[in-house]
Formats: C-alpha cells, sequence, structure tokens
C-alpha cells in the first residue's frame, strides 16, 4: 500500500478504527447522492418549476458556492469543538437539506436547501483527509482515502442512472426525498462508532495564508479548479445534452449514466495502482483524457452507442482525480491538512460554481456541444499545469 512518509506528522493511532472510517463513506454517499441529483433531474426540476434548464443548473452553482465559503472557514470556526459531533452535524445537516428541496413549493426555496447542504459538503471535504489521518496509521491513509471516495464512486452509480430513472416514475420531489435516508443512517452509525477526536492544531485565517505560501500549493489549487471546473460543466449539461444531441431517451440515459457510475468506481480503485507508479502522471493523465473524451463527444455527439462509451471512460478517469489529489494534499501539507483541505474544497467548490454558472450561460447560448467545447480546454489546461508547475513530493510504499 502506498503512503506518504509525511503522513506521521499528525497523529495517528495505533490500531485502526475501520467502522468509523466506514461511516463516513455512508455519510459521504449521502452527501454525494444529494449534489449530483440536479444533473440527472435538471429537465424534470426545470418544468416542474417553471424555470429554464440553465436556471436549474444554478442548483448545483448555489450549493458550491456555499461549500467554497464553508470549506475555508469551517475548521476556523469549530477550532475548539470535538470533531465527531461536527462530522455528525454534517449528516444532519444533509439529511434536513433533502427534505427541504423534496417539499420546496418555489426554485428560492428549493435553494435554501441547496445551500445547507453546502455548509455539510464544504465542511466535511475539508476535513476528511485529516480525519483519515486520524483515524488509521500513517501506512493506512491512502486505503482510508480509497474508502471514502468509493462512496463518491457508488453515490455516481445511484444518484445519476437511478435519480433519472426513479424520477421518471415517482417525480424527482420524491427522489429528493428518498436521499434523505443515507443522511439519517449516517448519522446514527457515526454516534455509535466515531471516536473523540479533539482539534489537534489551532486554525485561524492566518494558517491558510501560510499555506498558500508553501512551494507548488498554489499550483496544485489551479490545477484542480481547471479540472473540476471542467468536469462540472460537463456533468452538469450531460443529460441536456444526450437527449438533444443524440436523442436519446430516459432508459438510454439512465443506462450511460449507470455506466459513468460503475466504470467510476472502477476508476477510483485503480487510482491508487497508478498512484504508487507516478503521483504526477496519474493527475495529468485523468485530464487529458477526459479533455480529449470531451472533444469527441463534440464531434460524435449525435451517436447514441459511441456517446454511452466516451462517457463511461470519462466515468474511469474522473474516479482517478479525488484520491490522486487527496493524496498529494496529505503528501504536500501533511501538518496543516485540515486548513490545506479547507483550501482545497473552496478550490474544487470555487471550479463546480464557475462549470456550473459558466456551462448554464453557454448552454443557454450555445447548446451542450459548446459547454462540452469548453470543458476541453479546461481540462488539457489542467494537465498542462500539472506536468509543468505541481510540485509533488515522493511517496513511501509500505506493504
Amino acid at each position: 500500500m502506498n503512503s506518504c512518509t509525511a503522513a506521521a506528522a499528525t497523529s495517528a493511532p495505533a490500531k485502526a478504527a475501520w467502522p468509523a472510517v466506514w461511516s463516513l463513506g455512508l455519510g459521504v454517499f449521502g452527501l454525494i447522492t444529494a449534489e449530483f441529483l440536479p444533473a440527472s433531474l435538471l429537465t424534470p426540476m426545470a418544468s416542474s418549476l417553471g424555470i429554464s434548464e440553465g436556471t436549474a443548473g444554478q442548483a448545483v452553482t448555489a450549493t458550491a458556492l456555499v461549500a467554497l465559503f464553508s470549506g475555508l472557514l469551517i475548521t476556523a470556526a469549530t477550532r475548539n469543538i470535538d470533531r465527531r459531533w461536527v462530522l455528525i452535524f454534517f449528516s444532519f445537516l444533509q439529511a434536513v437539506s433533502s427534505v427541504m428541496v423534496a417539499w420546496a413549493p418555489s426554485f428560492d426555496l428549493l435553494l435554501v436547501g441547496r445551500l445547507l447542504l453546502g455548509v455539510a459538503l464544504g465542511g466535511f471535504w475539508a476535513m476528511s483527509t485529516a480525519t483519515a489521518m486520524r483515524l488509521v496509521p500513517a501506512a493506512q491513509v491512502p486505503k482510508a482515502l480509497a474508502i471514502i471516495f468509493s462512496s463518491v464512486s457508488m453515490a455516481t452509480v445511484v444518484a445519476a442512472p437511478l435519480g433519472s430513472f426513479l424520477g421518471n416514475l415517482i417525480g424527482w420531489r420524491a427522489v429528493f426525498a428518498l436521499t434523505a435516508l443515507p443522511g439519517v443512517l449516517a448519522l446514527l452509525w457515526q454516534l455509535w462508532v466515531l471516536p473523540a477526536m479533539k482539534p489537534e492544531n489551532v486554525s485561524s485565517l492566518h494558517t491558510l495564508i501560510k499555506v498558500l505560501k508553501r512551494p507548488g500549493v498554489v499550483a496544485g489549487l489551479l490545477s484542480t479548479i481547471l479540472i473540476f471546473s471542467g468536469h462540472f460543466a460537463f456533468f452538469t449539461y450531460l443529460r441536456p445534452f444526450l437527449e438533444k444531441v443524440a436523442g436519446a431517451g430516459v432508459d438510454a440515459i439512465s443506462l450511460i449514466l449507470l455506466a459513468f457510475g460503475v466504470v467510476n468506481f472502477i476508476g477510483t480503485s485503480l487510482a491508487g495502482h497508478f498512484i504508487s507508479r507516478s503521483l504526477r502522471h496519474t493527475l495529468a493523465l485523468a485530464p487529458g483524457l477526459m479533455g480529449v473524451l470531451a472533444l469527441l463527444l463534440t464531434l460524435f455527439g449525435h451517436l447514441t452507442l459511441l456517446d454511452g462509451v466516451l462517457v463511461a471512460l470519462w466515468g474511469l478517469a474522473f474516479g482517478m482525480v479525488p484520491v490522486g489529489w487527496s493524496t498529494w494534499l496529505a503528501s504536500t501539507v501533511p501538518d496543516e491538512a485540515e486548513s490545506a483541505g479547507g483550501l482545497l474544497v473552496a478550490s474544487i467548490q470555487l471550479a463546480i460554481s464557475a462549470g456550473a454558472a459558466g456551462g448554464g450561460i453557454i448552454f443557454d447560448m450555445n447548446g451542450a456541444t459548446g459547454v462540452f467545447t469548453g470543458s476541453a480546454l479546461l481540462l488539457l489546461a489542467a494537465m498542462a499545469t500539472v506536468l509543468l508547475a505541481v510540485r509533488v513530493k515522493p511517496l513511501a510504499t509500505t506493504e
């Protein structure tokens, strides 16, 4: 198992608390399922609320924008609170958010529910790497991160195809109501198995500035902004693309999204294998492949079967992204993992906001093909940034 040598800088237990790691995985499953649902339900949401698909896509933007500030501020705001209770609170917020969205009579109230989700998303991701480093021995941190991010992939499997399929059967509101269930279950499980985790470092906004000044950190954050902007511009408007360019029906779209999720899970599982050989090349390979795939979709998007293959390959490439950048974070800033995690989350959420918002504007003006072209340019720029400017520390290998 590969491990970041510097991870030992954060206190780690002698024995792994795997039930706690899995409970966090369930919490992540609920958070990401709720986050991704608008992508598969964009058309019925827009129709029901009497708004355009581009406007409905701003539900993703609102969540990401709040998550940006939550990721930056949560460490300092909760610096005196046991991390156990902070993480449990995030599961509670996810359940409340899902119920609010399901019952919202207007787009404005729906946005309030999405804002609550943003608080939980940003806060959890800011603490995820640091929490993994406190629940398992240093050599097993990559395995713990893989479990957590496998939950992301599983949520992708469920949220996209089942959201589309069930939305057609029971309505988009009922689908959102169902997403409260994993939040409630995660909350109960975390109450049972999460150990007390008192804050180790006194973090402040000044700490964020100090982390930013470290060599290579800004370049890494810029790369994540480019990657996630490109990905979410693509993913948020994938269903309208498949409907309007490929002429795909609900069943075909559900199968394509299922393929994306399944292969995304495989990509997450393979990430450790590629990272152990070259973290830098893994970080560059993923956006490079995604950029090429986006260009191919703009050229051959009218071929539904080929679209399915290309979208699945996109899922494979994107599956490596979260594990790769979390490993980069743990090896680059192990002594300030929460503050660095906040910066990484802020960068990602800024990217999601920009991708969804910019994608919505481009979609309303030039359609999904224009969105995918812009996505490709961002992703290829990310690959170049990784290869030319991102500093990567060597990883130690532990059997």
